[in-house]
């Protein structure tokens, strides 16, 4: 094994770090860090030749090197209490070892401690690429995703990551994104069999919030990536969801193939966006923005779910989509969100938390029991969406957007006098939902039907005292209930749990209400148990709607 150190001017150079768990302090910088450096090799180079390493699950115990290996000091931190942790890169055959490099911690008298490290073997590799440099940068560059693509650098390194050691071609193509940030996109194209097995950009854009004011939510700060002076409605900790206005157009078809609304960023040189108000176009996008993160983090914190596929796939939102659009859909094929600006009289902007909440949750439900959305199975769907659209403005708990079981509250507009899309509390109050189960509920568009999905969750969650102010149904009711039942709820954050796991364990894709009936008792006996007081209060809530 070849050791380069670090030379003393170089140390000096060196940023200090302030390691996890200890105050790192600069002391003497040239002389102790070049110390530090000159043990670290010591001693690291005689435990390799007593072949003392003993790889572990646990990657702190060094992997033998031979003279193939070359290691390279690229840091130093020291600690307080004397520590210190000297940081290496590596090279094989001369070759640069992308994941190869570790860390020596050594106590403060030098002895070595342990090593982390990012290699899990010994390379032992034939450096004589099957791939030529030409073809990789033909590779990259025809498989580069922005503008313009120049190869700029092509350089042949080990691929040393997840446990394996590979040699592979880097490739640095650079170009435009369509906002206009740069790229230096690095690819690594495998030196054996051509395949792409990474890629990265060096242009990194800044992880940041910016100010939101929105319609429905007040004042909000929302996420956003901040490249030069440009803030961008992107959030790289939510799967990289972003936000785009389609121009008041239309997606159209011509001729069987769907062609999607042309879309532009949003995107602004202030860090406030919006205004709170329908003049500002960008004011929409804040709201969907706000709708989109609130609900990632409702499935997150309270039922473990990462994103709305459960693995993190990345969404995005578009808004003002269409002219005087009076509706807003989630589509599976794009994994995206659509809102209209509404007509100004039946609809304002459909861009409220309940609203965003509940068509995402299209998605969750098409990633799960894929309930066929008609029939008993459609209200489901439907109703699933209302439950998960309310629960999440319930964990939201925005201040301006108060929390209650109405559906769209926010976004009626003058023509709709009720003040609201839907109520879980007397769903037919609206004058066309239903209250109860009856043989016919299933003929009703599943907007309506499923008032039946609604009504149930709310019993389950709130109750009702003699019909209030939750009337029951009973022998003889249709649509409409007029019973005066009693009801014990079992809270808010209890009902939501025994509906996901529902949903997401025992629902299937033909799920009607009886079968509903089972997969939410079989989840709270789950939840809590057979004999629990949330079991019978989930078989009291559908016998109270009429499904026995």
């Amino acid at each position: 094994m070849q050791f380069k150190k670090t030379s003393i001017a170089m140390a000096a150079l060196l940023g200090l770090v302030i390691s996890a768990g200890a105050q790192a302090q600069d002391r003497d910088q040239d002389g102790s860090r070049g110390r530090a450096v000159s043990r670290a090799l010591s001693t690291l180079q005689a435990k390799m030749k007593a072949h003392a390493a003993k790889p572990s699950a646990s990657s702190d115990d060094a992997d033998d090197l031979d003279d193939d290996d070359e290691l390279e000091s690229s840091d130093v931190v020291q600690d307080k209490d004397g520590q210190e942790h000297v940081r290496f890169q590596r090279r094989y055959k001369g070759l640069r070892v992308i994941g190869g490099d570790l860390v020596a911690h050594s106590d403060a008298s030098g002895q070595l401690k342990a090593i982390s490290r990012s290699w899990k073997r010994r390379a032992a590799l034939d450096t004589n690429p099957a791939v030529s440099e030409r073809s990789a940068s033909a590779t990259a560059a025809m498989r580069f995703p922005h503008q313009a693509p120049k190869v700029t650098s092509t350089e042949k390194v080990v691929w040393a990551v997840d446990g394996h050691d590979t040699v592979a071609w880097d490739v640095v193509v650079e170009g435009m994104q369509r906002d206009g940030t740069p790229s230096t996109l690095h690819t690594i194209v495998h030196a054996g069999n051509g395949k792409t097995l990474a890629r990265w950009d060096e242009v990194h854009t800044t992880a940041t919030t910016v100010t939101g004011k929105s319609q429905y939510s007040g004042t909000v700060t929302v996420s956003s990536d901040l490249s030069g002076s440009t803030y961008s409605l992107k959030d790289a900790s939510r799967g990289n969801h972003y936000v785009a206005d389609a121009n008041n157009k239309t997606d159209y078809n011509l001729f069987g193939i769907l062609f999607p609304a042309k879309l532009t960023q949003v995107t602004s040189t202030s860090a406030t966006l919006g205004s709170g108000t329908t003049a500002d176009r960008k004011t929409a996008a804040v709201d969907a923005a706000h709708g989109f993160e609130v609900t990632w983090d409702y499935f997150q914190q309270v039922h473990g779910r990462t994103g709305i596929d459960g693995k993190g796939r990345q969404v995005y939102s578009r808004v003002h989509y269409g002219s005087n659009y009076n509706n807003a859909f989630w589509t599976s094929t794009c994994f995206c969100m659509t809102y209209g600006d509404g007509d100004g009289s039946t609809m304002t902007a459909l861009t409220s938390v309940d609203v965003a909440a509940h068509e995402m949750t299209h998605g969750v439900t098409g990633t799960t029991a894929k309930l066929i959305y008609t029939g008993e199975s459609g209200a489901l769907n439907e109703g699933i969406s209302d439950i998960f659209g309310t629960m999440v403005e319930h964990h939201a708990a925005n201040g301006v957007d108060q929390p209650d079981y109405l559906v769209g509250e926010k976004i009626v507009g003058s023509r709709i006098t009720r003040g609201y899309l839907r109520t879980m509390v007397n769903p037919s109050d609206d004058g066309a939902s239903a209250d109860c189960w009856y043989s016919g509920v299933g003929n009703l568009d599943v907007h309506l039907s499923s008032g039946v999905t609604n009504h149930v969750y709310y019993l389950m969650a709130e109750g009702t005292n003699a019909g209030a102010p939750s009337r029951t149904c009973q022998a003889g009711d249709g649509r409409v209930a007029t019973g005066q039942g009693t009801v014990a709820g079992m809270g808010r954050q209890k009902a939501e749990k025994v509906w996901y796991r529902a949903l997401t364990v025992y629902m299937t894709s033909t799920t009607n209400f009886a079968a509903a009936r089972v997969a939410t008792l079989k989840a709270a006996t789950d939840l809590y148990g057979a004999s629990s007081p949330e079991v019978a209060t989930v078989a009291a809530a559908w016998s109270a709607v009429k499904v026995n």
